[in-house]
């Protein structure tokens, strides 16, 4: 074997290995991100499908969902506004936390992540490249959660303007960005999780666990958050600002909330990566 000054086999760089595409294709090979992404498809066919067998007899369910139902059936933008509102608090936590928990936790598990090492794959951009794989899978679940309510949607209730509790009625146009605009704080607020389950992967062996004790870490600062008595400590909860895109579909718009909660997913989301990164380069890697 040719040795370079470097001491580096001759053509090797370190910048070629484990290329992104590769990543990305066998990450869609797994069954768990065909089954998440399908799920992001099939949900607002599930929402739509209830809302047909919906007889409005059930007084009791009414009195708690009646007009937020009549906001959702009353155009493709309200139906795709539900379909967000109704995901956002769990469901998309949780996909977020199985794409970026599982990624490194897997490999271990597998007992396969020595031998990417071994090819050699440096650390830090194994560790880069299944993050970066991993986010694109969480905006890609993102997206098509939004798109194929909107679709259906739609295609069932017409393109209307948006209505919301909050706001005055909003044109078809200026609704669809306020959405995006909803879609892309939910992205930056969800970094969080991201952030948090990358790092318990990389930290454990067992994937179930990341992704658990990301879930769960993500609901407590969520019970957290409703205890007034914590006072200003509440401000510092990771999860304080995670509704705070409601202020987007406001008239005016309220972005200060927003802003912060930019400021704090993307302070704990650096804070995450940054333990991550140094815990993964200094770890013996046994499995």
């Amino acid at each position: 074997m040719v040795v370079s000054e470097a001491g580096e086999a001759r053509g090797y760089r370190a910048s070629a290995t484990m290329p992104f595409a590769a990543e990305f294709r066998r990450q869609a090979s797994r069954r768990r991100t065909q089954l998440a992404l399908g799920f992001m498809v099939l949900l607002p066919l599930i929402i739509l499908i209830a809302f047909q067998f919906d007889s409005g007899d059930d007084d009791n369910g009414r009195n708690e969902f009646s007009s937020l139902v009549e906001l959702a059936t009353s155009g493709g933008l309200n139906f795709t506004l539900f379909s967000i509102f109704v995901s956002a608090s769990f469901l998309l936590v949780v996909v977020v936390a199985l794409f970026c928990g599982d990624t490194v936790a897997s490999e271990a598990s597998w007992g396969s992540l020595r031998y990417l090492l071994a090819i050699p794959v440096p650390r830090a951009r194994l560790l880069t490249v299944k993050l970066v794989v991993a986010l694109a899978y969480s905006g890609l679940a993102l997206l098509l959660l939004a798109g194929t309510a909107l679709l259906v949607g739609t295609l069932r209730y017409g393109w209307s303007p948006l209505r919301s509790t909050v706001a005055a009625e909003l044109e078809p146009t200026e609704g669809l960005l306020r959405l995006l605009a909803v879609l892309g704080y939910l992205a930056v607020v969800l970094l969080v999780v991201a952030g948090l389950a990358f790092l318990l992967s990389v930290t454990t062996d067992a994937a179930l666990g990341a992704v658990g004790g990301a879930v769960l870490l993500w609901i407590l600062s969520s019970i957290l958050d409703q205890i007034t008595a914590l006072g200003a400590v509440r401000d510092f909860l990771p999860t304080h600002f995670s509704t705070a895109w409601l202020g987007l579909l406001s008239t005016p718009v309220q972005t200060d909330d927003v802003v912060r909660g930019c400021v704090s997913a993307i302070s704990y989301a650096t804070l995450f990566w940054g333990l991550a990164f140094w815990r993964f380069t200094r770890k013996d890697i046994t499995s």
